[in-house]
């Protein structure tokens, strides 16, 4: 399986890499045990790449993958975001990425995770309080006491990737995209393809919408978000429908197609799946398989038209936070 770049400045990665927050946090309980099965299962077949955030199941996702990473740390690169404030309820109470945070953050990841070093270190958002020169000089310096090997970003837009950048070669760009979340291809895919720049895709299932998921139950915040509620939901069960008919005709799963379909959109893209279950990862697995031909990308793209989409990726004051979508 040929590898993938994250960036002129970034690492060697297979093409998918694992998201692991869904094992401690945001859709309900998961089962600790499959959880690390399924990032054995990942290494096994060669995926390299596992994303997480310290913020993630306050630490528990963290201390998971330092369990699942005994023994097999040669296997993996640890991408880590950090800044998001919790309070003790699990509510967001703001970021810090002040550059004593920074080093801060990172003292308290590299113990939770058990190693000597994070690969790829990234703020979760931008801190509209700090400038982001602040911020990655203060990663560049922990890469210089081999703390850190490579600084990524999550969730800002394309003048603050260039601010970045001047300061730090940056590797890959952390931000949703998917079928149903294609605002990046205005600014910031031209922007990353310009400064050598990657992308980390993540919700490339939309969180489940585009297999046909549905919120289930008590801690899946998917309840919350627009696309999964009231009307907008019974609209996209519509747009779900003429994708898994594509997707028949193919003899695919769905959501193998739709990984599929950010496969396609450049080598510098690496989707990551959040597979809680080896199964779910399984069938991630066989996007690999797929090669599509443009009539293909045409026939997926008018079966969810982007125009179509009922409701925001997050609820109205989130969307307000995200530098991505100024």
């Amino acid at each position: 399986m040929s590898t993938r770049r994250l960036g002129k400045a970034g690492p060697e990665v297979f093409p998918l890499g694992l998201g692991c927050m869904g094992m401690s946090d945001f859709y309900g309980p998961a089962d600790e045990n499959e959880s690390i099965a399924t990032i054995h299962a990942a290494l096994d077949a060669g995926v390299n790449l596992l994303d997480t955030g310290d913020y993630y199941g306050m630490g528990h996702n963290e201390m998971l993958i330092g369990r699942a990473l005994r023994g097999r740390r040669d296997k993996a690169l640890v991408s880590v975001k950090f800044g998001a404030l919790r309070d003790p309820a699990g509510a967001w109470t703001g970021m810090d990425a002040r550059p004593v945070a920074v080093k801060n953050f990172l003292a308290y990841s590299l113990k939770r995770l058990g190693v000597d070093h994070i690969d790829i270190y990234r703020p979760g958002r931008l801190d509209p309080q700090v400038p982001i020169e602040e911020t990655v000089g203060a990663i560049k310096e922990v890469i210089e006491a081999g703390l850190v090997r490579y600084i990524g970003l999550s969730e800002v837009g394309a003048d603050t990737v260039r601010r970045a950048h001047a300061v730090h070669p940056i590797g890959d760009l952390q931000i949703e995209y998917s079928l149903v979340s294609r605002k990046p291809e205005e600014t910031i895919l031209p922007a990353l393809n310009e400064l050598g720049v990657g992308m980390t895709a993540y919700g490339v299932l939309s969180r489940g919408l585009l297999a046909g998921s549905k919120p289930a139950g008590k801690g899946d915040f998917r309840a919350y978000l627009p696309r999964f509620t009231g009307d907008n939901a019974a609209r996209n069960a519509k747009l779900v429908a003429a994708l898994e008919s594509v997707a028949a005709d193919k003899g695919v799963s769905t959501p193998q197609l739709a990984i599929a379909w950010v496969l396609s959109r450049g080598e510098n893209i690496v989707p990551l799946v959040g597979a809680r279950k080896r199964s779910q990862l399984e069938d991630s697995l066989g996007a690999l398989r797929l090669k599509l031909t443009e009539e293909d990308r045409q026939r997926i793209e008018q079966a969810v038209p982007e125009a179509k989409v009922a409701g925001q990726r997050y609820p109205e004051q989130a969307m307000a936070h995200l530098d991505s979508e100024r």
